[in-house]
Parts: structure tokens; C-alpha cells; sequence
């Protein structure tokens, strides 16, 4: 039998929830990622047009090919006629070049290098073709779990069945985060100057750099198609947001609108301690054992992220399937405790067994006996003496 019960877990002194984010983007994704909780979602399943945002599809199969030894950092690569040939935002190469990699990286994500996206996809291509690059992204993307993104080149330039979502752009971007630490400060960077070929193209295009406001990458985007859109991370504190926004309808939309969302993630949201690790949350009813209860509690603290202007009470629900039957060992899962905070998704935790309870001896069993029997003939409930 299921048993639900309610808990009180934390009271606090105002009584209205955050106001939800009103976008004008044509999709978004927002998440907390230190507590891994979605604070928006809008057509965030959609496939788009993703422009520029898809090179970082691009980088993380490099930087993957980097850390697996099959390419260096110091290695020169060689610009070919399909590479030079992009337009757009470009390095400038030429088929004269053979370039670092390291140069190419900063070329992708600061200065958004169309041409630099060629190269690196042409040298790792199975094929040694950029057709041949991106069939090789899609089928990684769907490994990393990016159920909505189909890649025809290598740096988002306008082609039929090119597409992602910007849940998948999300989830791209946090890999890049977690995978790769080592790489994710040269999101950062506001500028560089490739040997003085481009003077006007030589700043990041990322808006949030330097408002200081925590905001260290990722990559914006912007074709006639898709619209504007960037792919943010900002981190305040111990916590990091990253944000997806597509469609915007001018670069200054963009700009505002990025620096709200930072400003309403963290402003709105706080990570609360709700539950202590080993305090019983409740107790369960034990079968056939020496006791007759056992305290559920939390293996570790529970920490979620709320409404800064929250309910003035947030109700839980503890789930088990009970009685529990004798023996219990004392860290057994027992069953959990869901949370389901105002306008966010529930939280379910494990709950444990606060202590080890035995099978019940003879006289256990005799008694349990006797008060099913009397249940039965009666339909009362035995009472102890």
C-alpha cells in the first residue's frame, strides 16, 4: 500500500511567488544549473534555425578531439577553397594559411569565424569533408542527448535542415561547461586580433561581457532567418544560470533582453536548505518488527531553489509503500519526498531508514497474529494495553 503523507518543511514571512519571466523571444531556456532546475521554457523543444549558435557543436567536437590527442593546440591546419569561400563573420583566411588550432578556437568563439569553423571540420571530418563533419555532429549531438538537432555545416550558415532547439542548445552549452573546464574561460575573452587582418571584427559579440554582472560566455547568433539569439551563462555566488533566447528581433533586443533574464534569475530565485541530512522528516509503520515505526530521513541536506518572494508555506509530500516489512537495515531506501515549489518543477529526494529495526521474535509475531485475527471477527482495531 502507497502511503502519502504531508509535510511542513519550511515557513517563511511573505506570501506571493516570483512573477514569471515575460520573453519576447520566439524560444528560450532558462536553468539553474548548481540545483539543475528549470526556470523557463518556451517552444524550447522547437527546432530553429539555431545561426551561429550551432558552432558551439563545432568547438565541443574539437576540444573533445583535443583532450583524445587527435588534435593539438599548437598543430597548423591548412585553409582550403571551401573554407576561404564563406561570408559573413570571418578571419579572413586565405588558402596561403595553415593556421593553429588555438587561433582557430579564439576565431570561433570570439570572432564567430565562418572560415575557422571549416577548417577545424574539414581536418576531423571522417570524410575530410564539412558535409561529412556534420553528419558526424548530429549522430554526437543525439549521443549527448540533443533530441532536436539536425547539423548541414559546420558554423550555422543559412541551409535547409539545419536546425536545433534551444533545449538543446542548453543542454550543448552545460556540457561545454562541465566537459571542459579548461576551455571555458576562452568564452570569456572580449577580443582578438588575428594578425591584424581585420580590424573591425576583433570584439566578442557576447553583450553580457562586460556589464559585470557575472555573465563569462557563451555565443550569440544571428542570421535574417533565425533572428538574434544567444546562448548566455552567468555565475553570482556559488550559482551559475544559463539561458537560451532565439528570435529577437534586433541586437539591442537582444542585449536587454539577456541582461534581464540574468537579472531575474538571480534576483527572483535564492537556493534554500528546506531539510537536514539525518533529521526525520517522518515515520514509517514497520511489519513483524522489534519496533514498531522508523524515522524517515535525507541522506544529505536538501537544498532547492525557490521563489524569492515565495508562499508563506511550502508543503511536502512524503511517499512510501507501507507497512514496511522487518527486517530494515538501517540507509534503506524507503521511499522519497517530493516537493512541488510554486511555479518551478517538484523536487523528489530519496528517504532512508534513520536506524536498523530486526525481525520481531515469537511474541512479535503472536501478537500480530492475534490483532489480524480480532480485526477480522470484529472489523475494530485491537487495542494495546
Amino acid at each position: 500500500m502507497i502511503q502519502r503523507l504531508a509535510v511542513l518543511l519550511l515557513t517563511v514571512v511573505t506570501a506571493h511567488q516570483a512573477a514569471a519571466f515575460e520573453t519576447k523571444a520566439r524560444a528560450a531556456y532558462i536553468v539553474d544549473i548548481t540545483t539543475g532546475t528549470v526556470l523557463l521554457e518556451k517552444n524550447d523543444r522547437e527546432p530553429l534555425p539555431p545561426a551561429s549558435m550551432s558552432k558551439l557543436m563545432t568547438l565541443y567536437v574539437a576540444f573533445e578531439a583535443i583532450r583524445e590527442g587527435r588534435l593539438t593546440l599548437d598543430e597548423k591546419l591548412p585553409v582550403s577553397e571551401h573554407a576561404m569561400s564563406y561570408g559573413g563573420s570571418t578571419m579572413f583566411l586565405n588558402t596561403q594559411d595553415k593556421v593553429r588550432v588555438e587561433d582557430l578556437l579564439r576565431g570561433i568563439i570570439v570572432l564567430s569565424g565562418n572560415d575557422a569553423c571549416a577548417v577545424i571540420a574539414e581536418a576531423l571530418s571522417p570524410d575530410g569533408t564539412e558535409a561529412g563533419f556534420a553528419r558526424y555532429m548530429t549522430k554526437r549531438a543525439e549521443a549527448l542527448g540533443m533530441e532536436n538537432s539536425t547539423f548541414m555545416n559546420s558554423n550555422g550558415w543559412p541551409q535547409a535542415g539545419h536546425m536545433m532547439s534551444v533545449r538543446d542548445l542548453g543542454i550543448l552549452a552545460q556540457h561545454i561547461i562541465n566537459d571542459f573546464p579548461e576551455f571555458y574561460p576562452l568564452f570569456g575573452e572580449t577580443q582578438f586580433d588575428f594578425d591584424g587582418r581585420a580590424p573591425a571584427n576583433v570584439n566578442n559579440r557576447n553583450p553580457l561581457l562586460k556589464l559585470n554582472i557575472g555573465a563569462d560566455g557563451l555565443k550569440t547568433g544571428h542570421t535574417q532567418e533565425a533572428g538574434y539569439g544567444l546562448v548566455g551563462s552567468a555565475k553570482q555566488g556559488d550559482r551559475r544560470v544559463l539561458f537560451v533566447i532565439s528570435g529577437l528581433a534586433t541586437e539591442t533586443e537582444r542585449a536587454e533582453e539577456a541582461a534581464a533574464i540574468v537579472n531575474w534569475s538571480f534576483r527572483q530565485f535564492a537556493e534554500k536548505t528546506v531539510a537536514r541530512a539525518g533529521q526525520p522528516v517522518t515515520t514509517a509503520e514497520v511489519w513483524m518488527g522489534r519496533e514498531q515505526s522508523v524515522g524517515l530521513v535525507l541522506r544529505e541536506d536538501l537544498k532547492i531553489l525557490l521563489p524569492t518572494l515565495t508562499a508563506d508555506k511550502l508543503d511536502a509530500e512524503v511517499v512510501y509503500r507501507g507497512p514496511v516489512s522487518a527486517p530494515v537495515k538501517e540507509g534503506q531506501e524507503l521511499g522519497s519526498l517530493v516537493i512541488r515549489p510554486d511555479g518551478l518543477p517538484e523536487v523528489s529526494m530519496p528517504l532512508v531508514a534513520d536506524r536498523s529495526v530486526p525481525a520481531g521474535g515469537f511474541s512479535v509475531r503472536l501478537r500480530t497474529a492475534a490483532t489480524l485475527l480480532l480485526e477480522r471477527v470484529t472489523g475494530g482495531t485491537a487495542e494495546e494495553s
